[in-house]
């Protein structure tokens, strides 16, 4: 059953946060709200920190001041608030990230076992459902060298979906792909849209962006520098900034 956003709290609040990489501010005091059931795209110049302020989410990098909450829990170094994170947040990745000596099926079973306790069969069973909805079943015996990069990504958004968590990032899950493969991991991930899956997509897929998002984030320099939802911010661009990365896309 698809969820509707949840006007009153926020599955994801972000407040002020500010990260650093040495003296470079990769996040300048970036604040921004999620809901249940939302679907948001980030896009924004190489290096606007569209992708760090995603790892920030899910603790992958940690933020220097301000404060991040998902799915009721703060974010902090303690290591049972990184577990509850992970479990709640499903991250796919540009590059993939499969285990190479491991079969698909092997990839998707490892995680429900080892982290979530499932049984061999309830494992498979589950990795079974998931390649169904993915679209590649028949490649459950293969490893990661033997398929394309459209399956390979199919295969890491299934992995990430044997876990089932609230919510899903998306960092730039089309960039690594020919042009050809692209189409099919953006069907999946428009499929995923529908069925009210919580979504942060960085991705600078601006069709996908109009269909599927119900808010874009334009970021800059490491800040957010506009927010809307497509139709409005596609057509009338507040930000100068924004108009011209845009222009950019578009006529590329």
């Amino acid at each position: 059953m698809a969820q509707t956003p949840d006007q009153a709290t926020p599955i994801i609040s972000m407040r002020q946060v500010s990260k650093f990489f040495g003296p470079f501010q990769a996040l300048k005091d970036v604040s921004i709200d999620v809901h249940l059931g939302e679907r948001v795209v980030i896009c924004g110049p190489s290096g606007s920190g569209k992708s760090t302020l995603i790892r920030c989410i899910n603790r992958l990098e940690a933020h220097e001041s301000g404060e991040i909450i998902v799915d009721g829990i703060t974010l902090t170094n303690h290591p049972a608030s990184l577990e509850k994170i992970r479990g709640a947040v499903g991250m796919v990745f540009q590059q993939f990230n499969l285990f190479p000596h491991l079969t698909v099926l092997e990839n998707l079973t490892l995680g429900p076992r080892r982290v979530l306790g499932l049984s061999e069969e309830q494992a498979q069973a589950r990795a079974m459902t998931y390649l169904e909805r993915v679209q590649i079943p028949d490649q459950v015996q293969k490893y990661p060298r033997q398929l394309s990069g459209g399956q390979q990504q199919r295969v890491a958004i299934a992995r990430s979906l044997c876990m089932e968590p609230r919510i899903l990032l998306f960092d730039e899950p089309t960039s690594a792909l020919d042009p050809e493969m692209i189409a099919e991991v953006l069907d999946v991930m428009t499929e995923l849209a529908s069925s009210g899956m919580t979504m942060i997509v960085v991705t600078h897929e601006m069709g996908f962006a109009r269909k599927v998002a119900d808010k874009m984030v334009f970021m800059d320099k490491g800040e957010i520098v506009e927010v809307g939802p497509p139709d409005e911010v596609f057509t009338a661009p507040k930000s100068k900034r924004f108009a011209k990365f845009l222009q950019q896309i578009l006529n590329h």
